[in-house]
């Protein structure tokens, strides 16, 4: 199953990404306004760069099944950005995905991010100073977080046969990539 050959193949770059963003203090209670704003601009950056790219290189098929339109983030994370008074940016990296392979794994990249996202929201939401914080990205599918993993996690396993393992990994390592790097 690809998804399982993700997960073991980028556990690094998830930890480190966890640790780029001090996910530690989450948990205990010493994540600060300013982390936060880190997260969220980061993450920022990395739907800016890749969300148009991703979707506009996945096929009918893909669309239909994974149900792209509810899965925009962009704009959720826009919203997020002005609550925190950051500001919009251009692009201005080139990242690009060869196929739909690859455009698949940089969006196992993004839908863990919201899965992730769903337990920080839930976290930060009982911490001192995140009272007005609104979580437009990181709760974006709010109850239905676990159904949309399953069914984006259930569309890999099913369509990506394993010969096109390593592309769809080669995606992922590049939005990883990116995301460590774009600060």
């Amino acid at each position: 199953m690809v998804s399982e050959y993700l997960k073991q193949n980028t556990a690094d770059y998830h930890d480190a990404a966890e640790k780029l963003f001090n996910s530690e203090k989450i948990f205990n209670k010493t994540f600060t306004l300013e982390d936060y704003k880190k997260i969220i601009h980061t993450n920022y950056l990395m739907l800016l760069h890749s969300e148009d790219k991703i979707f506009s290189s996945l096929s009918d098929k893909y669309a239909e099944k994974l149900q792209l339109d509810a899965r925009k983030k962009l704009s959720l994370i826009e919203k997020d950005l002005k609550s925190l008074s950051l500001e919009n940016q251009e692009v201005s990296h080139n990242l690009e995905f060869n196929n739909e392979h690859e455009a698949l794994g940089a969006m196992y990249v993004i839908e863990g991010s919201t899965l992730g996202g769903n337990v920080i929201a839930k976290q930060l939401s009982k911490t001192e100073g995140f009272d007005e914080v609104t979580f437009n990205f990181f709760g974006c599918y709010q109850e239905n977080t676990g159904p949309m993993w399953k069914n984006f996690k259930e569309v890999l396993d099913t369509e990506v046969a394993e010969e096109n393992y390593k592309e769809v990994l080669s995606g992922a390592k590049k939005l990883y990539t990116f995301l460590l790097n774009v600060n």
